[in-house]
């Protein structure tokens, strides 16, 4: 009926078709004319393809990283997979040619533009044209040839928030019998993420989630910082829950106040594993961790120190003990995941970076910051960025008088 309104009637499907599906109609009607044309799923020149792959490389491999999961998931559905860049030109897919498939097996070859200027109104041309998830069902793409075909994508932006890519999933014949773009967002969310830490070469990646097991999904928010210390990129999770940005204003201002309340030593004391709890700006509780890609491809992650009110864990020692919460004295540098203690060119840094126990760190810590404030513990206190009373804590615990302590 929509089509009908549409194409023969000159009428508007107002509140029969989405209005993404519509548009696309309008500008398709203006390349291709006829919808009862046959569509075809040529494949762009040898040369670009190739070409595509090599810009595209790092989201390639974040697809392939991927793709394991999303046939798992897929493979007892009539649904296959796709991944274009952002002009539209496939670079992998998942189709395995089913046998009541006729245009999969065609659509989906490498080098295949799927864009709306080439075949009309598809789920992943109109996300690629828009940079939004959509949903195209049957009779709602452009081409009466295509009307077999269901499809729902989600696009893939890069560390500068542009389109890079687009995830498709498409069902030949077979309408979904699940909801076909809430896993389509999922798993865009999930090669998103392993794109951004591709590229981020020269970012601090801080990980985090109000649930610590959260961190490794594609629920994760992710915000990636740069040297200096300003917010170079965000994901959609972290942006909702750092509440958003409407400005570049409100930007700068987050940034001046520390990005996720912590100063730049701070977040490089972020655990490396596992996670530690954080309070953000806005009083929501995450948990988190960081990391850091060295320019030449190796990973070197952040070490696993924290402040003195910090709640988070050293890695365990040789004998596979828990050596207690630790402190940082100072901010030091990454070391190349694959640097030894052999290497003469990192005894310092490793000096700098050997974890200390908090029972054997702190008093002395306490104490020196009490005797540079001639024993006032409400100055010695806010030097350090604690509490009175866990001042107190650490004196009585030590058997240390704190007696001599003014207020």
């Amino acid at each position: 009926m929509a089509r009908q309104r549409f194409f023969e009637d000159g009428q508007a499907p107002t509140g029969v078709v989405s209005e993404a599906v519509f548009e696309s109609w309008a500008r398709c009607l203006r390349l291709h004319t006829n919808p009862q044309e046959r569509a075809t799923f040529q494949p762009v020149t040898a040369s670009r393809t190739q070409l595509t792959l090599m810009k595209n490389r790092h989201l390639h491999q974040a697809w392939l990283d991927e793709v394991p999961r999303l046939e798992t998931i897929l493979s007892r559905t009539s649904c296959s997979a796709m991944l274009t860049d952002a002009t539209g030109v496939l670079i992998g897919s998942s189709c395995v040619g089913r046998s009541h498939e006729a245009l999969m097996p065609v659509a989906t070859r490498l080098g295949v533009d799927l864009s709306e200027d080439a075949v009309g109104t598809t789920a992943p041309g109109v996300a690629a044209r828009t940079g939004k998830p959509v949903v195209v069902l049957g009779g709602e793409h452009f081409f009466d040839s295509v009307r077999d075909m269901h499809c729902a994508a989600a696009p893939i932006r890069d560390i500068r928030g542009q389109l890079a890519g687009v995830l498709d999933l498409s069902s030949e014949c077979i309408p979904f019998a699940f909801d076909a773009a809430a896993v389509a967002g999922l798993f865009s969310s999930a090669i998103e993420n392993r794109l951004l830490v591709a590229q981020s070469t020269e970012h601090l990646v801080i990980r985090f989630q109000v649930a610590a097991e959260l961190l490794d999904s594609a629920m994760v928010g992710m915000v990636g910082i740069s040297a200096d210390g300003h917010l170079a990129w965000e994901n959609g999770v972290a942006r909702s829950l750092l509440g958003g940005l409407a400005s570049a204003n409100q930007r700068a201002e987050r940034e001046q106040d520390g990005l996720l309340g912590l100063s730049w030593p701070q977040l490089t004391a972020l655990p490396a594993t596992g996670a530690a709890p954080l309070a953000l700006p806005n009083g929501l509780l995450v948990w988190a961790r960081a990391e850091m890609q060295a320019p030449d491809g190796r990973r070197g992650l952040v070490p696993s120190v924290c402040p003195l009110e910090g709640w988070a864990t050293a890695p365990p020692d040789a004998d596979g003990q828990d050596t207690g919460p630790t402190i940082p004295t100072q901010a030091g540098p990454i070391a190349p995941a694959d640097a030894s203690p052999a290497d003469e060119s990192w005894p310092a840094v490793q000096a700098s970076l050997e974890p200390q126990r908090l029972r054997d760190s702190d008093l002395d810590l306490i104490q020196r910051t009490l005797q540079a404030c001639s024993g006032n513990v409400s100055e010695a206190a806010k030097r350090l960025g604690v509490s009175r009373g866990l001042i107190y804590r650490r004196l009585r615990m030590a058997g240390v008088d704190d007696k001599v302590c003014s207020v």
